[in-house]
């Protein structure tokens, strides 16, 4: 069976407000809308969140489809950037590809690259201690974490080329007998299951 790792899609950029808060672009919430039209939405039995209003908000509408309740996991977050605070988008890709270059080191203040990873791991990992390897799960979040997860999964060392595509709302899946990548970044809308 079936685990994903769902990143938002679009958001509303606002300068003025803490990244964590902001919320789905109307772009983005349309997207995550055409993805409940899939089979694979319907067929989830948990839905895990970040906490962050961005990632709660993709987890709402695909648990609309499939009728569970989601749950909130505080390890999931992405990876603290409140150091510099809000980065235009050109200066944010140059830190994030610093970021994925030095995963030991930090990025003016930055959470570290392999500490992020550890979280995020040890967040997914817990989860799927206790959950049965038969019922399909997603986990919703972010692009950072979910490339070092992603990595992990793979078994490779952090780097950005395993990054997604520009814009959010991707997802890969692995197998949740033996955690293994069964698919790579994909848009939401478009992955069949």
């Amino acid at each position: 069976m079936f685990g994903i790792y769902i990143t938002h899609p679009q958001v509303r950029i606002d300068a003025n407000v803490p990244v964590p808060k902001w919320g789905l672009s109307d772009v983005g919430a349309a997207r995550a809308r055409k993805a409940t039209e899939s089979g694979w939405a319907r067929q989830l039995q948990r839905i895990i969140s970040s906490d962050e209003t961005k990632a709660i908000e993709t987890a709402e509408i695909l648990a609309k489809a499939s009728g569970v309740t989601i749950e909130i996991v505080h390890g999931m977050h992405e990876n603290d950037r409140s150091a510099t605070g809000f980065l235009p988008p050109p200066q944010f890709e140059e830190a994030a590809d610093w970021f994925f270059a030095h995963p030991e080191q930090s990025f003016k203040g930055w959470e570290r690259a392999v500490d992020a990873q550890a979280r995020i791991v040890e967040s997914v990992n817990a989860v799927l201690a206790t959950h049965d390897a038969t019922a399909p799960i997603a986990f919703v979040g972010h692009g950072g974490v979910g490339t070092l997860l992603k990595c992990h999964l793979a078994g490779r060392p952090i780097s950005r080329d395993r990054d997604q595509p520009g814009g959010g709302g991707n997802l890969y899946a692995f197998g949740l007998a033996d955690r293994r990548l069964s698919c790579d970044w994909t848009p939401v809308e478009d992955w069949q299951g």
